[in-house]
């Protein structure tokens, strides 16, 4: 039992620092290179873990191997175009000032419906409303309307705004104080303590969640009771 645990425990760590190098990537991002690695290294894993019989350096040695090759093809592509490209490939423009490029729908097996479906989901009803629609190495759709299909911006209407866009720093994070940003915000305790008796709380473990922004103002989230 115990040497399940420990060679799960192991693996686990393993592939998670694998994968935190690899990026902070969403599976519907990665790209067909990265994909295929975390299909074969999720396989590798599974066989150690489950079969006592078998060295888990056998399990460990593959997985340190895949990853280490990973990170040479990541650095490659960071340093020439062209294996880039190679590996990688290259985002494929669909639609082109609004006309469909049906050879290269065919070259990518992207179906019409697929493309429709797509236009649909960010608000588009049809293909002459789309200047550009590009499909990313990552399998994503980018839509790039005409002039005429966007929202008007307050700059193109002539409106003068304030910018108003401001960054929040959390203090509080479900009733733990994160006491490093109190601090990279030039604030104490004693702040703290005043903040929150005008939320009407006598400690922070009573607030779900404290922020402070650029502006100075506090969103204060109290904790709702628990049954």
């Amino acid at each position: 039992m115990m040497t399940a645990f420990a060679r799960t425990v192991i693996l686990y760590f393993l592939i998670m620092t694998g994968l935190r190098l690899m990026g902070k990537r969403q599976i519907g991002e990665l790209e067909p290179g990265e994909l295929v690695l975390t299909m074969m290294i999720s396989d590798l894993a599974t066989v150690p873990m489950q079969d006592f019989g078998i060295p888990l350096l056998a399990g460990v040695i593959p997985i340190l191997t895949l990853l280490a090759l990973s990170m040479l093809l990541s650095q490659l592509s960071l340093s020439s175009l062209r294996f880039r490209r190679l590996a990688c490939g290259a985002p494929s423009v669909l639609i082109r000032e609004g006309v469909l490029q049906q050879e290269v729908m065919r070259k990518n097996r992207y179906t019409l419906d697929e493309l429709l479906e797509e236009l649909r989901s960010q608000g588009m009803t049809g293909v002459e409303e789309v200047k550009y629609a590009v499909l990313e190495n990552s399998g994503q759709l980018s839509v790039l309307p005409w002039a005429g299909s966007r929202p008007p911006s307050a700059r193109q209407l002539g409106l003068e705004t304030e910018e108003d866009v401001t960054l929040p720093v959390v203090l509080v994070n479900d009733g733990r104080l994160l006491r490093r940003n109190l601090e990279a915000q030039g604030l104490d305790e004693s702040w703290l303590r005043e903040t929150l008796r005008k939320e009407g709380l006598s400690s922070h473990r009573e607030a779900f969640l404290l922020t402070l922004d650029e502006r100075g103002k506090v969103t204060c989230v109290k904790k709702e009771g628990r049954a």
